[in-house]
């Protein structure tokens, strides 16, 4: 018997126009930053009007991924997707994103959901309905603050990367990064750690930082691992100058036995922190370049340290 689907509807009025929130929405590779349920997306094809992506994100207090398809209607402001593989309890899940233009300016945005649960047990209808009413104002919410700030997305959200190159095993390299746990005794910029892993990939880390400038930082990230390859993170406490940032720990083979590791970071940045933090003569341009500094150079010093560790031939289990 094909279980019942149920569909869902959630709606926020934002002052923002329509184009600039479809942008947002349509640059899946900066939801982790944007929104607060999602943790990571891995862009399995991508092409102008169609991708099809990996994500992992909260549902419920835990985390979860699927693969999706997605199709992009710039000009119609819409937004379809459909979970190419669902993970239990379930069945099937599938949806819009729509862009509505108010008469007296702003947009209507309206997020749809259609699902399908398995064997339609009440309960799991009820747990999936939790979920999309949790996630879905997150989401909407997120969206309004992003937009609404009053300045151009492109200048608030910052995305670069920083690469290293060295002799070393990339096993060991990642082994590093994945041991966090350790990195107030390995890492001099951190002064404090705490570390849960469960299930195993999935970690929860809370941590104390110190940038160049002296400034103190706790931050707390759920952070996705998939040995030997990459490890994703997301911040669910941020610094008082980001709204949202979001990195991922690369580690590849490079040529003659070398191994290349990739520091990725996306922030969004809050406008009204930057005379708060930097001073009052501050723009988002200064704030832009301070996180990419601080950011980049704690980045560096983290795989520079990984880089020796594995150059060392320590051992992954280390």
């Amino acid at each position: 018997m094909t279980p019942r689907r149920h569909r869902t509807e959630h709606t926020l009025d934002v002052s923002a126009r329509p184009e600039v929130l479809y942008d947002l929405v349509a640059d899946v590779a900066a939801w982790p930053a944007v929104f607060g349920p999602t943790v990571h997306v891995q862009h399995l094809e991508r092409g102008e009007r169609a991708e099809r992506f990996r994500i992992w994100a909260t549902v419920n207090g835990g985390v979860s991924d699927w693969t999706s398809r997605r199709t992009l209607d710039p000009e119609g402001l819409r937004i379809t997707f459909r979970q190419e593989r669902s993970r239990p309890p379930i069945a099937s899940m599938g949806g819009e994103w729509r862009f509505e233009a108010l008469p007296h300016g702003g947009t209507r945005l309206v997020l749809l959901h259609d699902f399908a649960a398995e064997g339609d047990d009440p309960e799991t209808v009820k747990w999936i309905n939790e979920a999309l009413d949790r996630n879905s104002a997150e989401e909407l919410r997120a969206l309004a603050r992003v937009a609404e700030l009053g300045h151009p997305v492109r200048d608030m959200v910052l995305t670069f990367t920083d690469t290293l190159e060295f002799r070393g095993a990339a096993l060991d390299a990642y082994a590093f990064v994945h041991r966090a746990d350790l990195w107030a005794q390995r890492l001099p910029h951190v002064s404090r750690v705490r570390l849960v892993e469960e299930p195993p990939g999935i970690q929860d880390l809370e941590m104390d930082t110190v940038t160049a400038d002296g400034s103190a930082h706790t931050t707390r990230s759920v952070r996705v691992c998939e040995e030997p390859s990459w490890i994703a993170y997301k911040q669910r406490v941020t610094p008082r100058l980001l709204l949202g940032h979001s990195g991922l720990w690369e580690f590849a083979s490079g040529e003659g036995g070398t191994t290349v590791a990739t520091a990725r970071h996306t922030v969004v940045l809050d406008p009204a922190a930057v005379p708060e933090v930097l001073g009052a003569d501050r723009t988002l341009a200064d704030a832009r370049a301070h996180v990419r500094d601080a950011l980049g150079r704690n980045s560096l010093a983290t795989m520079r340290h990984a880089a020796a560790f594995a150059e060392a031939g320590t051992g992954a289990s280390a």
